[in-house]
């Protein structure tokens, strides 16, 4: 289950705004979106906090996420990396120039989640809850030392709440969201707690959507002690960080568009420390 950036996603636009969050899809309406996400690093934060250098690394998912109204309160969401590739490059000698190891790769399914969001209140606040599956497709060993990763290969439930309002300055049109949520792990894996602030607002004629997301991931550290902690991975055991990232949405259409984002961990232990990227299009309906 992927643990670095992109936990909200854009969902739909009423008149006002679109912003999965505290929105619910209604009946029958939905959103899609295809993306490319990927990361590259040749640094991560260790234990402590402090960054150490590593071998280049890299995770690159082509992904779909969906969301889907059952009811006016009822909405399914699922995010399905349907192809995902990890790598690292060639260990090349500072002083020799020689080759000391070669660089390899794998490519598999990824990790997928499933979730079901509720509306429980609309108005001035709009709250919903949802539950999170994160199916272990992904390779959680691969690669010719088995330290190749698409998956962590632990199955996952998380509960989460959002709280969200609309609000208008002036002319522009914009809204704010923020959620708390528990992630239940389990094969050893410590559980998390989660928690995010996202704020966005509609440019040039509602052309454009500008979004700022922060998102924060802590351990509870109740886990199986010192497994998995292979910090130059994205799926390590006991991974923490807070991350802030900028996404522009652009309107091509009145209800299709492209999307480019980019997100960095401003602390973090156990992570890889640089930034990940993600471009996308999407269509609502």
């Amino acid at each position: 289950m992927r643990r670095l950036t992109y936990t909200l996603v854009l969902a739909s636009l009423t008149t006002l705004l679109t912003a999965g969050g505290g929105w619910p899809q209604k009946k029958g309406h939905g959103y899609l979106k295809l993306a490319e996400w990927w990361l590259t690093a040749d640094q991560h934060f260790t234990g402590s906090g402090l960054i150490d250098p590593n071998l280049t690394s890299g995770v690159f998912n082509t992904s779909l996420y969906a969301e889907y109204g059952i009811t006016d309160r009822l909405t399914v969401k699922a995010y399905i990396p349907f192809f995902s590739r990890a790598t690292v490059n060639n260990q090349i000698s500072a002083t020799t120039g020689e080759l000391i190891a070669a660089g390899d790769a794998i490519n598999s399914f990824g990790d997928t989640d499933l979730t079901l969001t509720y509306g429980l209140t609309a108005g001035k606040i709009n709250t919903t809850a949802s539950l999170t599956f994160g199916i272990p497709l992904g390779n959680p060993a691969g690669g010719r030392d088995l330290n190749l990763q698409t998956g962590d290969g632990e199955f996952n439930q998380m509960v989460q709440i959002d709280a969200g309002i609309g609000y208008k300055v002036k002319q522009t049109e914009g809204y704010a969201n923020a959620y708390v949520a528990y992630n239940h792990r389990t094969e050893g894996f410590s559980d998390e707690y989660r928690f995010g602030l996202e704020t966005g607002v509609f440019l040039f004629d509602k052309k454009v959507l500008a979004i700022v997301r922060a998102i924060s991931v802590f351990s509870t550290f109740n886990g199986i002690e010192n497994a998995f902690a292979n910090s130059t991975s994205i799926f390590a055991n006991n991974a923490e960080h807070i991350s802030i990232g900028p996404e522009i949405n652009y309107f091509v259409g009145k209800d299709w568009g492209i999307s480019a984002g980019v997100t960095g961990a401003v602390w973090g232990r156990l992570i890889f420390a640089r930034p990940s990227y993600t471009v996308g299009a999407f269509a609502r309906f």
